[in-house]
């Protein structure tokens, strides 16, 4: 054709005209770049939305106790010397529940002396601070475990509702800061929890505790069941989900809610804030004096009491080193007051303890001088002394023999207790 110009026999570009050869050849470079730029879009699209997987999220191991799943670290008998490890559950303390995922859990613990369980391992890659970051696990609790008591010795039901805490670290079982924390966990089937959190630093660890519910006077047992824990995926920061959020710099925990229950729960609140004024105006107010202030000892009651039991007389504080009895500590005495004089054919002793850490004869002073101090209070009432007696038994009988280094186990053996002699 006049005018036309092949520009095909100049540069080669028609693929048909290839050698068999070098049509692979090419045919592979094409492929090599189409695959480099796949990878180069999904590795792009990773950075933008970090997920950091955990080794064994669902605690699988031979169940057993006092052993925790592989991949976790024991951190709760790093923190207080001669604790056991947690549990791989079911199986031990009489727990049988079925496993959320797969066949095994995680079984996690808070003691009357004031210590508690917690696992954790160094993360895939860290969780960096500033991010905002969701995370799903399963908890619940479980309604049968019994153990021994660690304050008294005797057989105890660990079942009182805990609390949940995730934290940040980065060094081992170090807790640095304070990532999520959950409303008390009591619900005795699986339920799934979520969490969104935003760290002020970068960690490489990451803690899971069982804890009390704060604020609490005394320490107490409790158990907290875990389960299929998801990865963590970094999100938005201003995505908004009904998910937990805590974080150090402020004291408020926004508590979680399981998801099945989220979506009823505005409901309910907007019916008893309607109700609740009806309520105030039906109920009077003695009434509800009397409801609001339980008595300190309940257990110093006529038909409770018999030859030969020792109760603790619980709320008595004394001045350090003294057997000056604290102001705060009237309400309990008076209590006892009450009891005696309506019941005048029993006969007490007031015994003084104190813990293990000071020299038995200081001990014995100081243990008489307090048991004394009560009696004295009660005679200043008006009961008669022949009805009372006291006794210091300094370090002799403690609750907890070890104590030295537990503050709560210290408190514990530190106390004066009254004896019922004779009725």
């Amino acid at each position: 054709m006049d005018g036309f110009i092949n520009y095909s026999k100049y540069f080669n570009f028609n693929i048909l005209n290839f050698p068999i050869g070098k049509t692979r050849l090419l045919m592979r470079k094409i492929n090599f770049c189409l695959i480099f730029a796949v990878i180069f879009v999904c590795s792009s699209s990773i950075q933008a939305q970090q997920t950091i997987s955990l080794f064994n999220p669902s605690f699988e191991d031979y169940p057993r106790q006092s052993f925790q799943p592989r991949g976790w670290l024991d951190c709760g008998g790093d923190h207080f010397r001669g604790e056991s490890p947690p549990d791989t559950q079911p199986g031990s303390w009489n727990v049988r529940l079925k496993a959320s995922d797969g066949g095994s859990y995680l079984g996690l613990v808070v003691r009357d002396v004031e210590t508690w369980e917690s696992v954790g391992q160094r993360l895939m890659s860290p969780i960096k601070g500033g991010k905002c970051y969701s995370f799903a696990i399963d908890l619940c609790k479980s309604s049968v475990y019994v153990s021994q008591s660690q304050a008294t010795g005797q057989t105890a039901a660990y079942t009182k509702p805990v609390v949940f805490r995730i934290w940040g670290s980065n060094d081992y079982c170090n807790n640095q800061e304070l990532l999520g924390e959950s409303s008390e966990i009591d619900n005795t089937t699986w339920q799934t929890y979520d969490f969104k959190f935003e760290p002020k630093g970068t960690f490489n660890y990451i803690i899971l505790e069982a804890f009390y519910k704060t604020p609490t006077l005394f320490p107490y047992n409790g158990n907290l069941l875990i389960d299929n824990a998801q990865d963590i995926v970094e999100i938005s920061c201003s995505e908004d989900t009904p998910v937990a959020v805590a974080k150090v710099e402020t004291p408020r925990v926004n508590q979680p809610k399981p998801k099945k229950e989220s979506v009823s729960v505005a409901p309910k609140v907007e019916k008893l804030a309607v109700e609740e004024p009806k309520v105030v105006k039906v109920e009077p107010k003695e009434k509800v004096s009397e409801i609001v202030k339980p008595k300190v000892l309940a257990e110093l009651d006529k038909d409770l009491i018999k030859e030969g039991q020792v109760i603790r007389i619980k709320n008595l504080e004394f001045k350090a080193d003294s057997s000056n009895i604290d102001s705060d500590s009237h309400e309990v005495l008076d209590e006892i007051y009450t009891f005696l004089k309506e019941n005048e054919n029993v006969t007490v002793e007031i015994g003084g303890h104190t813990n293990t850490k000071p020299k038995d004869d200081y001990a014995d002073m100081l243990s008489e001088k307090r048991a004394k101090a009560v009696v004295d209070y009660l005679l200043e009432k008006g009961i008669d002394k022949e009805r009372m007696s006291f006794k210091g038994y300094g370090k002799r009988k403690p609750i907890i023999r070890k104590d030295a280094y537990n503050k709560i186990a210290q408190r514990k053996n530190q106390r004066v207790e009254i004896k019922i002699l004779s009725m």
